[in-house]
Protein backbone atom coordinates (compact mmCIF):
# COMPACT_ATOMS: atom_id res chain seq x y z
CA UNK A 1 0.00 0.00 0.00
CA UNK A 2 1.53 3.37 -1.23
CA UNK A 3 2.34 6.22 1.81
CA UNK A 4 1.28 8.54 -0.33
CA UNK A 5 -1.34 10.44 0.85
CA UNK A 6 -2.96 14.03 0.59
CA UNK A 7 -2.08 17.05 2.45
CA UNK A 8 -5.02 16.82 4.50
CA UNK A 9 -5.21 13.02 5.05
CA UNK A 10 -1.34 13.55 6.63
CA UNK A 11 -2.53 16.49 8.71
CA UNK A 12 -5.23 14.61 10.36
CA UNK A 13 -2.15 12.19 12.12
CA UNK A 14 -1.36 14.89 14.15
CA UNK A 15 -3.40 15.09 17.36
CA UNK A 16 -4.24 17.51 19.83
CA UNK A 17 -1.37 18.46 22.12
CA UNK A 18 1.22 16.28 20.10
CA UNK A 19 4.84 16.96 20.55
CA UNK A 20 6.22 18.39 17.12
CA UNK A 21 9.77 17.98 15.51
CA UNK A 22 10.26 19.74 12.47
CA UNK A 23 14.04 19.52 10.72
CA UNK A 24 15.11 22.73 8.84
CA UNK A 25 17.52 25.73 8.59
CA UNK A 26 16.22 28.87 7.43
CA UNK A 27 13.90 27.18 4.46
CA UNK A 28 16.24 24.75 3.82
CA UNK A 29 15.08 21.23 4.67
CA UNK A 30 11.51 22.87 5.87
CA UNK A 31 8.48 21.21 5.32
CA UNK A 32 6.57 24.82 4.38
CA UNK A 33 3.70 23.08 2.66
CA UNK A 34 2.76 20.60 5.47
CA UNK A 35 3.47 23.98 7.65
CA UNK A 36 0.83 26.12 5.93
CA UNK A 37 -1.61 22.72 5.62
CA UNK A 38 -1.38 22.92 9.44
CA UNK A 39 -2.26 26.52 9.92
CA UNK A 40 -5.16 26.45 7.27
CA UNK A 41 -6.22 23.82 9.22
CA UNK A 42 -6.21 25.15 12.46
CA UNK A 43 -7.58 28.38 11.10
CA UNK A 44 -10.41 26.28 9.49
CA UNK A 45 -11.63 24.00 12.38
CA UNK A 46 -9.63 24.62 14.90
CA UNK A 47 -7.82 21.07 14.64
CA UNK A 48 -5.11 20.40 15.52
CA UNK A 49 -4.22 22.60 18.39
CA UNK A 50 -2.24 22.79 21.61
CA UNK A 51 0.88 21.27 19.60
CA UNK A 52 4.27 21.50 21.64
CA UNK A 53 7.27 22.52 18.85
CA UNK A 54 10.50 21.47 19.11
CA UNK A 55 12.93 22.74 16.92
CA UNK A 56 17.10 22.99 16.85
CA UNK A 57 17.70 25.48 14.29
CA UNK A 58 16.51 28.81 13.39
CA UNK A 59 13.30 27.74 10.97
CA UNK A 60 12.00 31.18 8.52
CA UNK A 61 13.30 33.64 6.24
CA UNK A 62 13.11 36.66 9.07
CA UNK A 63 10.10 38.80 8.25
CA UNK A 64 7.94 36.59 5.65
CA UNK A 65 5.45 34.13 6.27
CA UNK A 66 6.84 31.15 6.18
CA UNK A 67 8.12 28.31 8.08
CA UNK A 68 7.43 28.49 11.91
CA UNK A 69 5.69 32.18 10.94
CA UNK A 70 2.97 29.54 10.41
CA UNK A 71 2.29 28.26 13.33
CA UNK A 72 2.18 31.40 15.39
CA UNK A 73 -1.32 31.49 16.39
CA UNK A 74 -2.43 31.22 19.71
CA UNK A 75 -4.12 28.14 20.41
CA UNK A 76 -2.51 26.23 17.62
CA UNK A 77 1.14 25.90 20.06
CA UNK A 78 1.05 25.71 23.44
CA UNK A 79 5.06 25.48 24.13
CA UNK A 80 8.24 25.94 22.37
CA UNK A 81 11.69 24.35 22.59
CA UNK A 82 13.90 25.93 19.81
CA UNK A 83 17.03 26.42 18.92
CA UNK A 84 16.95 29.93 17.38
CA UNK A 85 13.62 32.42 17.22
CA UNK A 86 15.31 34.98 15.04
CA UNK A 87 14.18 33.54 12.09
CA UNK A 88 10.31 33.21 13.32
CA UNK A 89 9.74 36.73 14.80
CA UNK A 90 5.86 36.32 14.96
CA UNK A 91 6.35 32.87 16.20
CA UNK A 92 9.23 34.40 19.11
CA UNK A 93 6.41 36.98 19.99
CA UNK A 94 3.82 34.82 21.42
CA UNK A 95 7.13 33.61 23.96
CA UNK A 96 7.59 37.42 24.22
CA UNK A 97 3.87 37.99 24.89
CA UNK A 98 3.65 35.06 27.42
CA UNK A 99 1.53 33.15 25.26
CA UNK A 100 3.22 30.33 24.81
CA UNK A 101 5.73 28.08 27.27
CA UNK A 102 9.11 28.85 25.79
CA UNK A 103 12.86 27.32 26.34
CA UNK A 104 15.75 28.37 24.07
CA UNK A 105 18.42 25.48 24.34
CA UNK A 106 21.57 25.37 22.33
CA UNK A 107 21.26 24.30 18.55
CA UNK A 108 23.45 21.22 18.92
CA UNK A 109 22.21 20.23 22.39
CA UNK A 110 18.76 19.92 20.59
CA UNK A 111 20.16 17.96 17.77
CA UNK A 112 21.81 15.21 20.78
CA UNK A 113 18.45 15.28 22.16
CA UNK A 114 16.83 13.63 19.13
CA UNK A 115 20.04 11.59 19.50
CA UNK A 116 18.90 10.49 23.15
CA UNK A 117 15.36 10.13 21.87
CA UNK A 118 16.52 7.18 19.19
CA UNK A 119 18.43 5.36 22.12
CA UNK A 120 15.27 6.07 24.82
CA UNK A 121 17.61 7.39 27.27
CA UNK A 122 16.03 10.09 30.00
CA UNK A 123 18.67 12.73 28.86
CA UNK A 124 22.01 14.54 27.33
CA UNK A 125 24.87 14.92 29.86
CA UNK A 126 27.25 17.75 29.05
CA UNK A 127 29.64 20.57 30.27
CA UNK A 128 28.07 22.47 27.32
CA UNK A 129 26.10 25.37 28.53
CA UNK A 130 27.46 25.61 31.93
CA UNK A 131 27.38 29.38 33.31
CA UNK A 132 25.44 30.39 30.29
CA UNK A 133 21.57 31.15 30.56
CA UNK A 134 21.05 27.72 29.91
CA UNK A 135 22.62 26.81 33.42
CA UNK A 136 19.45 26.38 35.77
CA UNK A 137 21.53 28.09 38.59
CA UNK A 138 20.87 31.31 35.98
CA UNK A 139 17.74 30.50 33.56
CA UNK A 140 17.54 27.20 32.82
CA UNK A 141 16.67 28.30 29.11
CA UNK A 142 12.93 29.63 30.46
CA UNK A 143 12.40 32.49 28.21
CA UNK A 144 8.82 33.83 29.82
CA UNK A 145 6.98 34.27 33.11
CA UNK A 146 4.77 31.47 31.99
CA UNK A 147 7.81 28.70 31.68
CA UNK A 148 8.26 27.40 34.95
CA UNK A 149 9.45 23.63 34.75
CA UNK A 150 13.06 22.86 34.73
CA UNK A 151 14.12 20.72 31.92
CA UNK A 152 17.53 21.63 32.69
CA UNK A 153 19.83 20.01 35.86
CA UNK A 154 23.04 20.65 37.56
CA UNK A 155 24.74 16.53 38.11
CA UNK A 156 28.01 16.15 39.34
CA UNK A 157 30.03 13.01 37.66
CA UNK A 158 33.46 12.50 39.43
CA UNK A 159 33.57 15.89 41.02
CA UNK A 160 33.08 17.89 37.89
CA UNK A 161 29.77 19.87 37.04
CA UNK A 162 27.80 18.92 34.07
CA UNK A 163 24.58 19.67 32.63
CA UNK A 164 21.41 17.08 31.95
CA UNK A 165 18.99 17.97 29.37
CA UNK A 166 15.77 16.03 29.89
CA UNK A 167 14.73 14.09 26.71
CA UNK A 168 11.52 14.97 24.94
CA UNK A 169 8.72 12.02 23.64
CA UNK A 170 8.65 13.06 19.57
CA UNK A 171 4.77 11.92 18.89
CA UNK A 172 5.37 13.71 15.33
CA UNK A 173 8.38 14.20 13.01
CA UNK A 174 7.55 16.88 10.12
CA UNK A 175 10.66 16.68 7.37
CA UNK A 176 11.19 17.21 4.08
CA UNK A 177 13.29 14.98 1.30
CA UNK A 178 13.59 15.05 -2.69
CA UNK A 179 11.64 12.13 -4.02
CA UNK A 180 9.27 8.93 -2.40
CA UNK A 181 8.71 6.06 -3.79
CA UNK A 182 5.60 3.91 -3.16
CA UNK A 183 7.02 2.26 0.10
CA UNK A 184 8.21 5.64 1.58
CA UNK A 185 11.57 5.45 0.74
CA UNK A 186 13.49 9.04 0.51
CA UNK A 187 15.85 10.46 -1.46
CA UNK A 188 17.69 14.29 -1.04
CA UNK A 189 19.19 14.59 -4.59
CA UNK A 190 17.79 18.40 -5.04
CA UNK A 191 18.34 19.13 -0.73
CA UNK A 192 20.85 21.56 0.00
CA UNK A 193 21.50 20.32 3.10
CA UNK A 194 20.66 17.32 4.81
CA UNK A 195 20.32 18.95 7.94
CA UNK A 196 18.42 16.53 10.74
CA UNK A 197 15.76 14.92 9.09
CA UNK A 198 16.88 11.15 9.31
CA UNK A 199 17.65 11.73 13.10
CA UNK A 200 14.03 13.61 14.00
CA UNK A 201 12.21 10.58 12.04
CA UNK A 202 14.15 7.80 13.83
CA UNK A 203 13.47 9.86 16.93
CA UNK A 204 10.03 9.63 16.30
CA UNK A 205 9.46 5.76 15.47
CA UNK A 206 11.44 5.08 18.48
CA UNK A 207 8.35 7.16 20.72
CA UNK A 208 6.40 5.91 18.93
CA UNK A 209 5.59 8.62 16.95
CA UNK A 210 4.50 9.41 13.21
CA UNK A 211 6.75 10.74 10.69
CA UNK A 212 5.04 13.15 7.57
CA UNK A 213 7.45 13.71 4.95
CA UNK A 214 6.99 16.47 2.24
CA UNK A 215 8.95 15.88 -1.18
CA UNK A 216 8.94 17.35 -4.46
CA UNK A 217 8.45 14.22 -6.78
CA UNK A 218 7.23 10.69 -6.43
CA UNK A 219 7.98 7.40 -8.38
CA UNK A 220 7.05 4.00 -8.27
CA UNK A 221 10.80 2.63 -6.81
CA UNK A 222 14.11 4.77 -5.83
CA UNK A 223 17.24 3.40 -6.74
CA UNK A 224 19.03 1.66 -3.28
CA UNK A 225 21.80 3.88 -3.31
CA UNK A 226 19.45 7.01 -3.57
CA UNK A 227 17.74 6.58 -0.15
CA UNK A 228 18.62 8.26 2.81
CA UNK A 229 15.41 7.71 4.59
CA UNK A 230 14.15 4.30 4.52
CA UNK A 231 10.61 3.83 4.61
CA UNK A 232 10.45 1.99 7.41
CA UNK A 233 10.91 5.16 9.20
CA UNK A 234 8.52 6.69 7.47
CA UNK A 235 4.14 7.32 7.72
CA UNK A 236 3.22 9.61 5.38
CA UNK A 237 4.23 11.00 1.78
CA UNK A 238 2.84 14.95 0.69
CA UNK A 239 3.94 15.31 -2.39
CA UNK A 240 4.29 18.99 -2.82
CA UNK A 241 1.41 20.94 -5.43
CA UNK A 242 3.49 24.25 -5.27
CA UNK A 243 6.90 23.21 -5.20
CA UNK A 244 8.29 27.05 -6.27
CA UNK A 245 6.55 28.39 -3.54
CA UNK A 246 6.80 25.60 -1.08
CA UNK A 247 9.45 23.62 -1.87
CA UNK A 248 12.71 26.04 -2.27
CA UNK A 249 16.16 24.53 -1.88
CA UNK A 250 16.97 28.04 0.31
CA UNK A 251 14.92 31.58 0.07
CA UNK A 252 16.79 32.38 -2.26
CA UNK A 253 17.03 29.16 -4.72
CA UNK A 254 14.47 26.85 -6.40
CA UNK A 255 17.19 24.75 -7.07
CA UNK A 256 21.10 25.43 -7.64
CA UNK A 257 22.85 21.73 -8.00
CA UNK A 258 26.36 23.90 -7.00
CA UNK A 259 24.09 24.12 -3.50
CA UNK A 260 23.47 19.95 -3.14
CA UNK A 261 26.82 19.34 -4.60
CA UNK A 262 26.05 18.51 -8.06
CA UNK A 263 28.33 21.06 -9.91
CA UNK A 264 31.24 23.15 -9.06
CA UNK A 265 30.83 26.94 -10.22
CA UNK A 266 33.62 28.92 -10.71
CA UNK A 267 34.10 31.46 -8.07
CA UNK A 268 35.46 34.71 -9.39
CA UNK A 269 32.91 36.61 -8.35
CA UNK A 270 32.61 37.20 -4.83
CA UNK A 271 32.24 40.74 -3.75
CA UNK A 272 35.32 42.28 -1.86
CA UNK A 273 33.89 44.57 0.84
CA UNK A 274 33.82 47.96 0.61
CA UNK A 275 36.40 49.97 3.50
CA UNK A 276 33.79 50.44 6.06
CA UNK A 277 33.86 49.21 9.69
CA UNK A 278 32.97 45.77 8.99
CA UNK A 279 35.84 45.37 6.54
CA UNK A 280 38.13 46.62 9.30
CA UNK A 281 36.89 44.26 11.70
CA UNK A 282 36.87 41.26 9.14
CA UNK A 283 39.97 42.54 8.13
CA UNK A 284 41.40 42.28 11.48
CA UNK A 285 39.71 39.07 12.88
CA UNK A 286 41.19 37.72 9.71
CA UNK A 287 44.91 38.08 11.07
CA UNK A 288 43.99 35.52 13.74
CA UNK A 289 43.94 32.67 10.81
CA UNK A 290 46.56 30.04 10.52
CA UNK A 291 47.89 27.97 7.67
CA UNK A 292 45.12 24.59 7.79
CA UNK A 293 42.27 26.40 10.09
CA UNK A 294 39.69 25.02 10.12
CA UNK A 295 36.85 27.46 10.99
CA UNK A 296 32.87 28.40 11.68
CA UNK A 297 31.75 31.91 10.54
CA UNK A 298 28.55 33.11 12.15
CA UNK A 299 26.11 35.37 11.04
CA UNK A 300 26.35 39.04 10.50
CA UNK A 301 29.57 40.61 10.55
CA UNK A 302 31.48 37.34 10.81
CA UNK A 303 30.21 36.97 7.56
CA UNK A 304 32.58 39.14 6.05
CA UNK A 305 35.42 36.82 7.09
CA UNK A 306 34.90 34.62 3.80
CA UNK A 307 35.14 38.10 1.79
CA UNK A 308 38.63 38.81 3.01
CA UNK A 309 39.56 35.44 2.73
CA UNK A 310 38.24 36.02 -0.96
CA UNK A 311 40.22 39.54 -1.67
CA UNK A 312 43.75 38.20 0.45
CA UNK A 313 43.90 34.88 -1.91
CA UNK A 314 44.11 32.89 1.70
CA UNK A 315 40.43 30.69 0.36
CA UNK A 316 42.65 27.53 0.25
CA UNK A 317 44.52 28.12 2.96
CA UNK A 318 41.75 27.34 5.59
CA UNK A 319 38.71 25.04 5.47
CA UNK A 320 35.24 26.86 6.64
CA UNK A 321 32.34 25.40 7.79
CA UNK A 322 28.83 25.71 8.98
CA UNK A 323 27.08 24.41 11.64
CA UNK A 324 24.24 23.29 9.41
CA UNK A 325 27.07 20.14 7.86
CA UNK A 326 28.69 22.19 4.89
CA UNK A 327 32.64 21.41 5.02
CA UNK A 328 34.84 23.96 2.22
CA UNK A 329 33.09 25.39 -0.50
CA UNK A 330 31.81 29.55 0.09
CA UNK A 331 29.28 30.18 2.46
CA UNK A 332 25.55 31.80 1.97
CA UNK A 333 24.34 34.67 3.96
CA UNK A 334 21.07 36.10 4.94
CA UNK A 335 18.32 33.82 3.70
CA UNK A 336 20.00 31.58 2.66
CA UNK A 337 22.19 31.30 5.54
CA UNK A 338 23.58 27.69 5.94
CA UNK A 339 23.71 27.01 2.46
CA UNK A 340 26.96 26.51 0.58
CA UNK A 341 28.35 27.02 -2.74
CA UNK A 342 30.93 24.34 -3.73
CA UNK A 343 31.32 22.31 -0.29
CA UNK A 344 33.57 19.27 -0.01
CA UNK A 345 31.29 17.50 1.68
CA UNK A 346 27.75 18.09 3.19
CA UNK A 347 26.96 15.61 6.05
CA UNK A 348 23.85 15.74 8.63
CA UNK A 349 23.93 18.41 11.44
CA UNK A 350 24.61 15.88 14.44
CA UNK A 351 27.31 14.61 12.67
CA UNK A 352 29.05 18.29 12.18
CA UNK A 353 27.85 19.09 16.14
CA UNK A 354 29.84 15.88 17.06
CA UNK A 355 32.94 17.27 15.37
CA UNK A 356 33.19 20.75 16.84
CA UNK A 357 31.98 19.54 20.34
CA UNK A 358 34.80 17.38 20.09
CA UNK A 359 37.03 20.66 19.49
CA UNK A 360 37.52 20.26 15.79
CA UNK A 361 37.61 23.61 15.35
CA UNK A 362 40.86 25.96 15.12
CA UNK A 363 38.97 29.46 15.23
CA UNK A 364 35.57 30.88 15.53
CA UNK A 365 34.04 33.75 14.58
CA UNK A 366 30.75 35.19 16.56
CA UNK A 367 28.89 37.99 16.75
CA UNK A 368 29.02 40.65 19.61
CA UNK A 369 25.95 42.22 20.43
CA UNK A 370 26.74 43.19 24.11
CA UNK A 371 29.69 42.44 26.10
CA UNK A 372 30.49 43.26 29.92
CA UNK A 373 33.20 43.37 32.27
CA UNK A 374 33.62 39.91 32.61
CA UNK A 375 33.92 38.96 29.04
CA UNK A 376 30.16 37.64 28.54
CA UNK A 377 28.40 37.99 25.44
CA UNK A 378 24.62 38.09 24.39
CA UNK A 379 23.38 37.50 21.39
CA UNK A 380 20.25 35.67 22.01
CA UNK A 381 17.94 37.89 23.97
CA UNK A 382 17.20 42.08 24.10
CA UNK A 383 14.41 43.54 25.88
CA UNK A 384 11.46 41.34 25.19
CA UNK A 385 12.85 40.18 21.87
CA UNK A 386 13.45 36.73 21.93
CA UNK A 387 16.22 36.20 19.27
CA UNK A 388 18.03 32.44 20.73
CA UNK A 389 21.52 31.08 20.75
CA UNK A 390 21.40 28.82 17.92
CA UNK A 391 25.17 27.00 17.58
CA UNK A 392 26.47 30.10 19.37
CA UNK A 393 26.60 28.00 22.47
CA UNK A 394 27.95 25.02 21.13
CA UNK A 395 30.65 26.83 19.18
CA UNK A 396 31.68 29.06 21.26
CA UNK A 397 32.26 27.16 24.58
CA UNK A 398 34.05 23.85 22.46
CA UNK A 399 36.90 26.20 20.18
CA UNK A 400 40.09 26.64 21.63
CA UNK A 401 40.75 30.06 19.87
CA UNK A 402 36.94 32.59 19.48
CA UNK A 403 36.85 35.71 18.17
CA UNK A 404 33.81 37.95 18.70
CA UNK A 405 33.11 40.69 16.23
CA UNK A 406 31.22 43.70 15.89
CA UNK A 407 30.84 47.08 15.85
CA UNK A 408 32.20 49.52 18.91
CA UNK A 409 28.48 51.22 19.64
CA UNK A 410 25.43 50.78 17.55
CA UNK A 411 22.39 53.09 16.32
CA UNK A 412 23.54 55.37 14.23
CA UNK A 413 27.14 54.98 14.10
CA UNK A 414 29.18 56.98 11.54
CA UNK A 415 32.43 56.76 10.26
CA UNK A 416 35.01 57.43 7.76
CA UNK A 417 37.67 55.39 7.33
CA UNK A 418 41.10 55.66 4.89
CA UNK A 419 44.90 57.35 4.88
CA UNK A 420 45.18 54.31 7.52
CA UNK A 421 42.97 56.18 10.53
CA UNK A 422 39.62 55.96 11.43
CA UNK A 423 37.48 58.76 12.41
CA UNK A 424 34.37 58.98 14.18
CA UNK A 425 31.62 61.37 12.82
CA UNK A 426 28.36 60.32 15.20
CA UNK A 427 28.94 58.51 18.23
CA UNK A 428 26.13 55.15 18.20
CA UNK A 429 23.28 55.56 20.64
CA UNK A 430 23.45 52.16 22.28
CA UNK A 431 26.85 51.28 24.26
CA UNK A 432 27.76 47.26 23.81
CA UNK A 433 30.41 47.31 26.31
CA UNK A 434 28.18 47.83 28.93
CA UNK A 435 28.00 46.59 33.26
CA UNK A 436 26.04 43.07 32.87
CA UNK A 437 24.58 41.80 29.67
CA UNK A 438 21.13 40.60 29.68
CA UNK A 439 21.58 37.20 28.73
CA UNK A 440 24.88 35.52 29.14
CA UNK A 441 25.28 33.57 25.67
CA UNK A 442 28.86 32.60 26.26
CA UNK A 443 30.28 32.67 29.52
CA UNK A 444 33.51 35.05 30.19
CA UNK A 445 33.99 32.89 33.49
CA UNK A 446 33.66 29.96 31.83
CA UNK A 447 35.96 30.97 28.84
CA UNK A 448 38.99 32.09 30.92
CA UNK A 449 38.04 28.85 33.37
CA UNK A 450 39.18 26.44 30.86
CA UNK A 451 41.48 28.46 29.01
CA UNK A 452 40.42 29.64 26.04
CA UNK A 453 41.92 32.54 23.84
CA UNK A 454 39.18 34.96 23.19
CA UNK A 455 39.30 38.24 21.63
CA UNK A 456 36.74 41.08 21.05
CA UNK A 457 36.99 43.26 17.59
CA UNK A 458 35.44 46.13 16.86
CA UNK A 459 36.51 48.83 14.13
CA UNK A 460 38.28 50.98 16.45
CA UNK A 461 39.74 48.54 19.86
CA UNK A 462 40.42 45.18 20.40
CA UNK A 463 40.25 43.86 23.42
CA UNK A 464 41.56 39.99 24.97
CA UNK A 465 39.72 37.81 27.93
CA UNK A 466 42.12 38.00 30.62
CA UNK A 467 41.64 36.26 34.36
CA UNK A 468 40.10 39.95 35.82
CA UNK A 469 37.83 40.53 32.37
CA UNK A 470 38.63 42.19 29.51
CA UNK A 471 42.04 43.73 28.52
CA UNK A 472 42.47 46.42 25.36
CA UNK A 473 45.21 45.59 23.53
CA UNK A 474 44.91 47.35 20.54
CA UNK A 475 43.17 50.88 19.55
CA UNK A 476 42.79 52.45 15.97
CA UNK A 477 44.67 54.98 14.37
CA UNK A 478 43.09 58.49 14.95
CA UNK A 479 40.53 57.76 17.59
CA UNK A 480 41.11 58.85 21.48
CA UNK A 481 41.45 56.51 24.21
CA UNK A 482 39.31 58.32 26.65
CA UNK A 483 36.94 60.27 23.98
CA UNK A 484 36.71 57.32 21.63
CA UNK A 485 36.59 54.38 24.01
CA UNK A 486 36.66 54.52 27.60
CA UNK A 487 33.73 57.04 27.47
CA UNK A 488 31.82 54.87 25.20
CA UNK A 489 31.69 52.13 27.91
CA UNK A 490 29.92 51.35 30.74
CA UNK A 491 33.37 49.88 33.08
CA UNK A 492 36.85 50.13 32.55
CA UNK A 493 38.92 47.49 31.23
CA UNK A 494 42.07 46.59 32.17
CA UNK A 495 44.30 49.12 29.92
CA UNK A 496 48.27 48.39 30.69
CA UNK A 497 50.32 48.29 27.60
CA UNK A 498 48.33 48.49 24.05
CA UNK A 499 49.20 49.26 20.33
CA UNK A 500 47.68 50.59 17.67
CA UNK A 501 45.85 48.65 15.46
CA UNK A 502 47.56 48.10 11.96
CA UNK A 503 47.30 50.62 9.69
CA UNK A 504 46.90 48.81 6.81
CA UNK A 505 43.30 47.82 7.80
CA UNK A 506 41.80 51.44 7.44
CA UNK A 507 43.63 51.43 3.69
CA UNK A 508 42.02 50.56 0.23
CA UNK A 509 45.04 48.10 -0.23
CA UNK A 510 45.36 44.80 0.54
CA UNK A 511 46.69 44.17 3.89
CA UNK A 512 48.82 41.31 2.72
CA UNK A 513 47.31 38.27 4.87
CA UNK A 514 48.35 35.73 2.74
CA UNK A 515 52.28 36.38 4.02
CA UNK A 516 51.19 36.88 7.49
CA UNK A 517 49.70 33.10 7.14
CA UNK A 518 52.72 31.67 5.67
CA UNK A 519 54.94 33.36 7.95
CA UNK A 520 53.46 32.05 11.28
Amino acid sequence: MSKVMSLNEAIGLIRDGDRVAASGICMSGVPEEIMAGIEKSFLETGKPRDLNMIFAAGQGCWDDIHAYQHMAHEGLVASAIGGHFGTCKSFGKLIEDNKIIGYNMPQGVIVDLFHEAVKGMPGHITKLGLKTFVDPRIEGGKLNARTTEDIVKVIEIDGEEYLMYKTPKIDVALIRGTSADAYGNISFEEEALPVDMRLIAMAAKACGGKVIVQVKYSCERLMTDKVVIPGIFVDAVVVSEEPEKNHRQTQLHFYDPSLSGHVFVAQDAIASLPLNAKKVISRRAAMELTRGAVINLGVGTPEGIANIAAEEGVSDLITMTSESGAVAGVPLGGKAFGSVQNAWAIVEQEVQFDFYDGGGLDVSYLGLAEADRVGNVNVSHFGTNVTGCGGFINISQTTQNLVCCGTFTAGGLKETIGDGKLTILQEGRQKKFIDKVQQITFSGEYGAEIGQNVLYVTERAVFKLVEGGLKLIEIAPGVDLQKDILDQMEFTPIVEDYKLMDERLFREESIHLKEMMLSK
